[in-house]
């Protein structure tokens, strides 16, 4: 499947593009490590005009990658320890996101195995097990059902890839590779602002999303 083109990015509004982004794969070629992918099944959309949005009040060092282009990666930091990875969406200049909270594991699925228990190893994992078997369906399914595990899995970093270029860079999407789903419509997840807006989309029925 080809990657995702610029205009992709350039030609749909935030919410439609975080419902677009179902059954497609994100994919990091991250060189001697190997590569590793995973099926979007869960995405979160954040308006300039959303209270929950980092970029509703005004740019800050810290959210500057979300005034960029489209196709743009915002990676920021939560707890001090998880990253977490967005699509940059809007005209440059605007600040708006589409969050991805949950992929399905297609490729380098051992991979992804270690760097979650390496994370767990240094410290930077506080998941109720302590240990990934990536051999089994459950260690599978918990490998990237979250934004947090989702970066640690892919190798996703802030200071490596935030500013980054889904277009140019070693981290892109591509698809869609999964079809004939039935979304599903909802709220969003661990918020204080804006908890009645309906930008949460998942894949009805898969395993891989973080919370039905």
């Amino acid at each position: 499947m080809p990657k995702l083109t610029l205009d992709v990015y350039q030609n749909h509004d935030t919410i439609t593009l975080a419902q677009l982004l179902l059954g497609c794969e994100l994919v990091h070629e991250s060189g001697s490590e190997g590569n590793t992918a995973g099926i979007i099944v869960e995405t979160e959309a954040y308006l300039t005009d959303d209270p929950a949005c980092h970029a509703y009040r005004r740019q800050t060092p810290r959210n500057a990658a979300m005034f960029g282009p489209p196709g743009t990666l915002y990676v920021y930091q939560i707890y001090n320890h998880y990253n977490c990875i967005n699509v940059v969406m809007g005209p440059e200049g605007v600040g708006e996101a589409i969050l991805i909270r949950a992929l399905e594991p297609t490729e380098g699925i051992d991979l992804m195995g270690l760097r979650r228990n390496e994370a767990f190893k240094t410290g930077f994992e506080r998941y109720r097990n302590n240990t990934i078997d990536s051999t089994t369906a459950d260690g599978q399914r918990n490998l990237a059902n979250g934004p947090g595990k989702l970066t640690i899995a892919m190798g996703i970093s802030r200071t490596e890839h935030n500013f980054t270029s889904l277009t140019t860079g070693d981290i892109f999407i591509r698809g869609p590779v999964l079809h004939d789903f039935e979304m599903v419509t909802t709220t969003r997840i661990g918020l204080t602002q804006g908890v009645d807006l309906p930008y949460r989309f998942y894949i009805r029925g898969n395993k891989f999303v973080s919370k039905k």
